[in-house]
């Protein structure tokens, strides 16, 4: 599902841990968006990406 969404494997992160945090940061988003329900996790990204700096963080919890 990451690859399908994100593209991973055209990914840049090459190098020391950025590749396993990359993955991480991936797969939590991905479950907290099923666990707000999402049917469509494309949709569900989309839908992030259209406030990119105020909806991830909404998304955890995180108001300014």
């Amino acid at each position: 599902m990451r690859d399908t969404l994100w593209d991973e494997d055209r990914s840049q992160i090459r190098t020391g841990h950025g590749p396993e945090n990359m993955a991480t940061l991936r797969n939590t988003t991905l479950n907290r968006l099923r666990g707000r329900g999402a049917q469509n996790m494309a949709q569900a990204v989309r839908d992030l990406s259209y406030h990119p700096f105020t909806a991830p963080l909404a998304l955890f919890g995180i108001t300014a």
